[in-house]
């Protein structure tokens, strides 16, 4: 469910009640009954709860949203728009039941919507996110994110760093490791013989030292160690055109050096449908690319476009796993 003080359940009821949900999965969701009550309310949208206990239990009969209740505080200490611990109790409680679904075997895929770092840590949750979260309780520690939207699917080789700390990130060892778990990663999604693309840190792939030696000193020889080992790996390619010609059908994958690099690629594309997918976990996990916007939260108007993306794209790869762990 996310965060119920955000705009999670209120996408969550939006997406059951809209038509544009694969009809080639069987949905069920964790969270509290009285949240996603409220959640129907303030979008006037009618919806029938069926709750479930087992997944045998689980209905695909329309306006109807199949819930596994969580014990969570009760709904008059998660108000709309605020940072509190008993929101981020919630969304703890219902990752972690959706997690123990997903690990035994009860659920192929997860597609999460938003949490708030904020109220995890009010909450004495010692996590900063959903990948971090499901790292610990699936006792994988090296999960690995890509970002897909429409035919594009970008790789992060660092994400929350500083520029200069970023820049100072990209070595050759790191780069080859990095590589092997992309390409690794995308067999997982069904893709047998992966092309993968490696964009360049400089302008115009650095001009062979011109604009700067990072290509010269570590990207190339990184491809070249990863070719010889058999790899499909294209570049230092400049990245004001990578992105495209990815998109384009070109390579599978590309790896963005750096956080910036590849969110403004992906983003221009589509905003609302670019999604976060987790690799290297025991099941498949999808994600909405957006927070729990506190500032509309209870005014019914927030787009449930992104998680019908993510519904969809957890339907689409979850009959495709292999476990990676």
């Amino acid at each position: 469910m996310g965060d119920p003080a955000g705009i999670g359940p209120e996408i969550i009821v939006q997406s059951v009640a809209e038509s544009g949900l694969p009809d080639t999965c069987h949905l069920i969701f964790t969270g509290t009954e009285e949240c996603l009550k409220r959640a129907a309310h303030v979008c006037q949208i009618k919806l029938k709860l069926n709750l479930c206990q087992h997944v045998s239990e689980v209905t695909d009969e329309k306006q109807t949203l199949n819930l596994f209740p969580v014990t969570c505080p009760p709904l008059s200490e998660t108000p709309f728009g605020r940072v509190t611990s008993a929101a981020g109790e919630t969304a703890w409680q219902c990752i972690k039941t959706a997690t123990e679904l997903a690990l035994r075997g009860d659920v192929d895929a997860l597609a999460t919507p938003p949490i708030n770092k904020e109220s995890l840590k009010a909450a004495g949750i010692p996590h900063i996110g959903h990948t971090e979260i499901l790292a610990d309780l699936t006792h994988c520690p090296d999960p690995l994110t890509l970002f897909q939207v429409k035919t594009l699917r970008v790789f992060f080789l660092s994400r929350h760093l500083s520029l200069r700390e970023a820049c100072d990130y990209i070595t050759e060892a790191r780069l080859v490791e990095f590589s092997r778990k992309a390409i690794k990663a995308l067999r997982q999604l069904g893709i047998e013989k992966p092309h993968l693309a490696i964009a360049a840190l400089n302008p115009h792939g650095g001009e062979q030292g011109l604009f700067g030696n990072e290509e010269m000193i570590s990207i190339k020889p990184a491809i070249r160690r990863l070719q010889q080992e058999g790899f499909r790996i294209s570049g230092p390619l400049p990245a004001d055109s990578v992105f495209h010609q990815a998109l384009q059908g070109r390579y599978d994958a590309v790896i963005s050096l750096y956080h910036d690099q590849g969110h403004i690629a992906t983003k221009m594309v589509d905003f609302e449908k670019t999604i976060s997918i987790t690799c290297r976990l025991p099941f498949l996990r999808t994600s909405v690319d957006h927070g729990t916007a506190f500032d509309i939260a209870g005014q019914g108007i927030a787009s449930p476009v992104s998680l019908v993306e993510a519904i969809s794209l957890a339907a689409k790869y979850a009959g495709r796993m292999k476990t990676l762990c």
